[in-house]
């Protein structure tokens, strides 16, 4: 007689493969595989229905370091092999991972497609404000007066906002993590994968070698208190060493601004309290910068809607009832025809 046992539980170590992980000393790749593995094993993801989808940079190295299936693809291009993916077979788990000048700069277009389509995807994107792989260069995200080998005299260029770009494409969930917060990330994580529909996360990571410190400002232990924000929904938007300090609107005008509580007769009660499916306020908090604000991590928004791949079947499954038996040959004969003499 058989009998039916249960599988053992999965651990963190059987999500990591076998390959030996080579980053830098001290990049902050390291705690992000690390978060995506701890994840992974906390929502017993499926070895065999997970991938991982991949561009060009060193963030892209990461399906080698998971035990799943995995693709190492072309620059810019993740995205929408992702797609092809997940419309071939829609039971597929599937996780893009990407840099900033990879998904923002080739991969622009792509990226904007994914999210508006709202592909059943979770898509990471790895921010350290630089060209790491190709030895330094400025990104789309990189500050004005970032001197690099392509900005000898200092970037000129306004930066893109990662995050508001994401939400400005129509991403119906929309996130951010920082690779020094190793208990909030993988929670951050299991929040996107469990949205039906496109997850954008947005990673502030350090490089060590070609933009170190370029987040001291808000990640250093000394200030994260006080120039960074963890989001929940439905909880007020207190932060600061002491938790006295919040975000209010301010009287009279569509813009945020920071309170003391207890201060010119401020109270809790006049802080806002965070709603993650208001994307006005998700757009708000996504462009509030250190030092003036303090920098929003966590979920921003989510909002589910239809999936791009739901629709797609959909349309497929009801012209196959309309049409149970097609003709090809008819198919190729039918609309504006020639014959050649």
């Amino acid at each position: 007689m058989n009998v039916a046992t249960h599988p053992e539980k999965l651990t963190v170590k059987d999500y990591a493969s076998d390959q030996e992980v080579r980053w830098c000393p001290g990049c902050g790749d390291y705690s992000i595989v690390r978060a995506m593995q701890k994840a992974l094993a906390d929502i017993q993801a499926p070895l065999e229905k997970t991938a991982f989808i991949s561009g060009i940079g060193c963030a892209s190295r990461f399906p080698y370091y998971m035990a799943t299936y995995g693709f190492h693809t072309i620059h810019g291009r993740a995205a929408s092999i992702a797609t092809g993916t997940k419309l071939a077979n829609p039971d597929l788990d599937i996780w893009v991972i990407s840099g900033d000048g990879d998904a923002l700069s080739i991969g622009g277009n792509h990226l904007m497609h994914v999210l508006r389509r709202n592909v059943d995807l979770q898509y990471i994107l790895f921010n350290n404000e630089i060209y790491g792989l190709t030895k330094g260069q400025y990104s789309p995200t990189s500050k004005v007066g970032t001197r690099s080998p392509s900005t000898p005299q200092g970037s000129i260029d306004s930066p893109l906002s990662a995050t508001e770009f994401a939400l400005g494409c129509g991403a119906r969930f929309v996130a951010r993590g920082i690779d020094t917060l190793p208990k909030h990330l993988p929670e951050v994580f299991k929040r996107a994968h469990a949205h039906k529909g496109a997850s954008f996360v947005e990673v502030f990571q350090n490089c060590i070698v070609y933009n170190d410190g370029a987040y001291d400002h808000f990640t250093a232990k000394d200030v994260a208190a006080d120039h960074q924000i963890l989001v929940e929904h439905k909880k007020p938007l207190i932060f600061g060493a002491d938790r006295d300090q919040g975000i209010r609107m301010r009287p009279g005008r569509i813009e945020l601004e920071v309170v003391t509580i207890s201060e010119n007769g401020v109270t809790e009660a006049d802080i806002l309290v965070h709603d993650e499916t208001n994307k006005s306020l998700a757009t708000l908090l996504a462009h509030m910068e250190s030092p003036a604000f303090p920098v929003a991590i966590g979920v921003l928004y989510c909002d589910p809607a239809e999936t791009y791949e739901a629709a797609v079947h959909a349309q497929v499954d009801a012209e196959k009832k309309a049409h149970p038996k097609p003709d090809l040959n008819e198919l190729l004969r039918s609309g504006p025809t020639w014959t050649i003499e």
